[in-house]
């Protein structure tokens, strides 16, 4: 039995493979984050991409999300907080990813924030550009402009 690499201490198969093969949708945003975890530790790139809001898809650097998830040796996942209701819609996950490179052990430490769209959770990244302009329609979808929905998570305001 391989262990699921999220820290969730169940079988990778009755955990985080039905999200990465889409026949489950995460039903929580941290749930999303530590699939997306386990999706950079198995090499689920296409999964990390599909969760990722759709708007910012198709500005994604693959592959140098690749490179990442295949140059480093994955060490484990903690969650520092969970904010599932930061915002209708809008979650925050604190969280350590420890991971050795090159130049040793290492740590990631971020707040990412995530929405609900439709039926699923997506990951917003912050790093994505170009974004759009506070006064256009937001980019995930909602309806509602972009300075009162995904900009303040993003760190626009």
């Amino acid at each position: 039995m391989v262990i699921c690499p999220c820290g969730s201490l169940q079988s990778y198969r009755q955990c985080c493979q039905p999200l990465h093969e889409s026949s489950q949708v995460a039903i929580s945003a941290e749930q999303l984050m530590r699939s997306r975890y386990a999706a950079f530790v198995m090499g689920e790139i296409d999964y990390i991409v599909q969760t990722t809001v759709p708007a910012q898809q198709g500005l994604l650097d693959v592959q140098a999300i690749t490179d990442w998830s295949q140059q480093n040796q994955w060490l484990g996942l903690s969650i520092i907080a969970s904010q599932p209701d930061v915002k209708p819609r809008h979650a925050h996950v604190e969280f350590v990813a420890r991971f050795k490179d090159q130049q040793g052990e290492q740590q990631h430490r971020e707040l990412s924030s995530f929405v609900h769209s439709g039926t699923r959770w997506y990951f917003l990244d912050p790093t994505v550009q170009p974004m759009p302009s506070l006064k256009s329609d937001c980019l995930c979808g909602s309806g509602q402009k972009f300075k009162r929905c995904c900009a303040p998570f993003l760190g626009l305001l």
